[in-house]
């Protein structure tokens, strides 16, 4: 999983309601036929690594409902408890996410390497799996490619972490699908430990996808500073003002999805208070306006 930049416009808040609630139905509603259909095949077909990958998918619903909960409240307005909003409930949110992700790839590794055990004690037979496992594996590798690249379509134009993680929840669910591909075709190719042995590298993907966004997260919530490329950009952007001498001070820090940024810089000192005020306000809102992830920004001036 690749660190996304996760820069948004400011969506009028309909069309932001809109996008929050059809990407919401896509993933609630896409996953539970899918873990369905899986379920069918793997249990007709005889396969442990499509079961595998239906229980994989199943808990995909509950990860989008958990991204929806988590947008709708970091979209709630700042009150007389959370005077800065509540954005890091996003933050909250994706790391509930990458727990289940967690979890339910400990589960499948717990279960294949059961199976493994069993199999060298001579305790179980490896069923082949039937054709049906082979065009469930191909059906839910293109489905949920596609249901990635339509969910992080939507969390970039939202600016919105937990439905980037929601997305690659369905990414690594089209991986486990190529695994369970590979150990399905193995099987009935006649090395049917293969199956197992699938479900072995499912759990493996789950795993990585999961610790990746549980940190992506942990640095939305706890003041984590921008990267330098983006105070590159900012300081490039204050500069641009002509009465600007020096960037005396520049800190950022993120809050959740968004950026908080403290600013002194120097002017002329035999500028007037009014003078030296109108071009902090201007920095002011050229930031606010150019950096749509910038939530507020705090100028103090010095003299030159």
């Amino acid at each position: 999983m690749k660190k996304e930049n996760l820069i948004a416009k400011k969506l009028p808040p309909q069309e932001q309601e809109k996008i929050i609630n059809r990407v919401s139905a896509v993933g609630i509603g896409g996953n539970i036929l899918l873990s369905a259909f899986k379920l069918f095949a793997g249990i007709f077909g005889r396969s442990g690594a499509m079961i595998s990958d239906a229980v994989h998918s199943l808990s995909d619903v509950f990860a989008t409902v958990i991204a929806f909960a988590g947008v709708k409240m970091a979209e709630k307005k700042a009150d007389t408890d959370h005077p800065y909003g509540h954005e890091r409930f996003e933050s909250i949110a994706s790391m509930l996410l990458s727990l289940i992700l967690a979890v339910t790839g400990l589960g499948i590794g717990y279960a294949g390497i059961q199976q493994i055990l069993k199999i060298q004690s001579g305790s179980a037979d490896i069923a082949v799996p039937g054709m049906i496992a082979l065009a469930a594996a191909v059906i839910s590798i293109v489905t949920k490619e596609a249901m990635f690249w339509y969910t992080r379509h939507c969390a970039l134009k939202l600016g919105s972490r937990a439905f980037l993680a929601d997305a690659w929840h369905h990414r690594s669910d089209a991986l486990s699908s190529v695994g369970a591909l590979v150990g399905i075709y193995g099987a009935r190719r006649g090395i049917p430990v293969l199956d197992t042995l699938a479900s072995l590298l499912i759990c493996f993907f789950i795993l990585k996808v999961a610790l990746e966004i549980f940190f992506q997260a942990l640095n939305g919530i706890t003041d984590h500073s921008c990267s330098e490329e983006f105070e590159g950009r900012l300081r490039s952007c204050i500069r641009e003002h002509p009465q600007v001498r020096s960037i005396d001070l520049l800190h950022t820090r993120k809050f959740g999805e968004r950026v908080y940024v403290e600013l002194e810089f120097s002017v002329k000192k035999d500028l007037s208070l009014e003078e030296a005020h109108d071009i902090a306000e201007y920095i002011h809102s050229k930031v606010e306006r150019t950096f749509p992830e910038v939530k507020h920004i705090t100028t103090h001036v010095n003299p030159c």
